[in-house]
């Protein structure tokens, strides 16, 4: 099973696009390595430098209707062969979402209160977050503290993150 636990990268925006993600451009590539340096390199963000604020990162935080756009499989790629295997935000685009699930990887809705929460105490400081599966919590520590927050993830969706995504779940189901 992949790693649901890292140091978290804030985006405090609404509406970051699947272009955003991984550009158009970079479509024709034929392999998720491939994908890799293109991470993020349209987002424009006050403060937000792509190569300084992607290192080591592991879990997004972020605002609402995340990976609108197309429905392309590449942005949770692009995510995923950059270490990210969770992104937590108010809301998600539907397809977007559901290729997160079926790449074996955790798109975490949580209420506009919770990730306000987020943003508020955590942005800015080192946050590591771990996403405990089997009890659907999150553990957050940052400054010494510790804090954990309940989420609610469907149990198709959890068994799709468990077997590493739609491909391992066929594998051992059919």
């Amino acid at each position: 099973m992949k790693s649901f636990s890292g140091k978290v990268l804030f985006l405090d925006r609404n509406d970051i696009n699947t272009d955003e993600i991984i550009p158009a451009r970079y479509l024709t590539e034929i392999t998720k390595e491939a994908l890799k340096p293109y991470l993020l390199e349209d987002l424009t963000l006050p403060a937000f430098d792509v190569e300084k604020d992607l290192e080591e990162k592991a879990i997004v935080v972020t605002r609402e209707n995340f990976g609108c756009g197309s429905s392309r499989e590449h942005a949770p790629w692009a995510l995923e062969v950059n270490g990210i295997n969770v992104v937590i935000a108010e809301s998600f685009a539907r397809i977007f979402r559901q290729n997160m699930y079926n790449c074996g990887m955790f798109a975490i809705e949580m209420p506009k209160e919770v990730i306000n929460h987020l943003f508020s105490v955590y942005a800015g400081v080192e946050t590591i977050i771990s996403v405990d599966v089997n009890k659907d919590v999150l553990i957050i520590e940052a400054d010494g503290k510790s804090e954990i927050i309940e989420f609610t993830v469907g149990e198709f969706d959890k068994t799709l993150v468990r077997e590493g995504g739609w491909v391992g779940y066929a594998d051992k189901n059919y």
